[in-house]
């Protein structure tokens, strides 16, 4: 049975920096893209970044910049490093899983987990 649980959210102040952490297990990690997305509330869940099995990262441009992918599969996790965190940023972050990158957005592996709260105030 395929399980993603995410961790690490927080409320934390405009400009601050949180790491958010998913723990996959279930799957054969290393062959597979993770992705992270987020939700706000009354919009679409979005892909704001993803890994492929390689190392090759994909940024959604809104933060580009501010958030570092990464995994490790010797743990079974991906990790998100959030910097210069804005209110927009403000949203339920989830991860899942893909054979590959550009399946990210259209055939992911897992159902989605509870997800992880992010609140930054300005």
């Amino acid at each position: 049975q395929v399980q993603l649980v995410e961790s690490g959210g927080g409320l934390v102040q405009a400009g601050g920096s949180l790491r958010l952490s998913c723990a996959a297990s279930g799957i054969t990690f290393s062959s597979k893209a993770m992705g992270w997305y987020r939700q706000a509330p009354g919009k679409q869940r979005e892909l704001v970044a993803a890994i492929s099995s390689g190392g090759t990262t994909f940024y959604a441009d809104s933060v580009k910049g501010r958030f570092t992918i990464s995994r490790d599969n010797a743990k079974n996790e991906v990790y998100l490093q959030m910097n210069s965190l804005k209110p927009e940023d403000t949203a339920r972050y989830y991860c899942n899983a893909a054979t590959a990158m550009d399946r990210l957005n259209t055939r992911t592996v897992a159902s989605w987990g509870q997800g992880t709260q992010v609140t930054v105030s300005s």
